[in-house]
C-alpha cells in the first residue's frame, strides 16, 4: 500500500514524511493497516513516523537494529519470506507492505506481493523517490478504482507475475 504522486514519486528523498498525502488516503491506511493488524516498512521509511502507529504491529526491516519487539514496535532483518512465517506463526493472516522502494522491490523480486493499494494525489515532485527501486515484469488487473476527494484516486490491482 502506498501513495504517490502523478509522475510515480512516493517522497521527495529517504526522509521526506508523507504529511503530503490527502486526509482521505490517510484514513484509507489507517482503516486498511487496522484490518490487517500488521503493516511493514524499511528502516528508512520509519525514520519518517513520529513513533509507533498505535491499534497495529509496526514491524521494520533493518540493517542497523538487532531484532527485537517492544510493545507494538517489531524491528526484523533477512529474508522476508521468513519474516512472513514469523508472523503468520504470530497468528497474523496477511501483512500490509508500506514501502520504502527497496522493500517494495524486495517483496515483488520474491513474489511476495498479491495486491497493490495505490493512491494516486494530485502532485509532481519531478525527482525523488519512486515506487520500485529495481526493473521488473509483472502485469496487473486492475480490481478497483475508487475517487477518494475531487483530485485523488485509490487503485487496487492483483499482482501477475510473468
Amino acid at each position: 500500500m502506498m501513495a504517490i504522486t502523478l509522475d510515480g514519486k512516493i517522497a521527495k528523498n529517504s526522509s521526506h514524511f508523507a504529511n503530503w498525502t490527502s486526509p482521505e488516503d490517510k484514513k484509507i491506511f489507517r482503516k486498511v493497516s487496522k484490518d490487517f493488524g500488521v503493516f511493514m516498512v524499511g528502516e528508512n521509511t520509519y525514520k519518517t513516523f513520529p513513533g509507533p502507529l498505535p491499534g497495529r504491529l509496526n514491524v521494520v526491516f533493518s540493517r542497523s537494529v538487532e531484532p527485537k519487539q517492544e510493545g507494538d514496535l517489531k524491528y526484523v532483518q533477512g529474508d522476508p519470506q521468513k519474516v512472513l512465517q514469523e508472523l503468520e506463526n504470530m497468528g497474523y493472516k496477511k501483512a500490509l507492505l508500506c514501502g520504502g522502494a527497496n522493500l517494495n522491490s524486495l517483496f515483488l523480486e520474491n513474489k511476495l506481493i498479491d495486491e497493490m493499494i495505490i493512491t494516486i494525489e494530485p502532485k509532481i515532485f519531478g525527482a525523488g523517490l519512486s515506487l520500485l527501486a529495481s526493473e521488473f515484469d509483472a502485469d496487473l488487473e486492475l480490481k478497483s478504482v475508487e475517487k477518494i476527494n475531487d483530485n485523488a484516486l485509490n487503485l487496487r490491482y492483483k499482482v501477475i507475475y510473468n
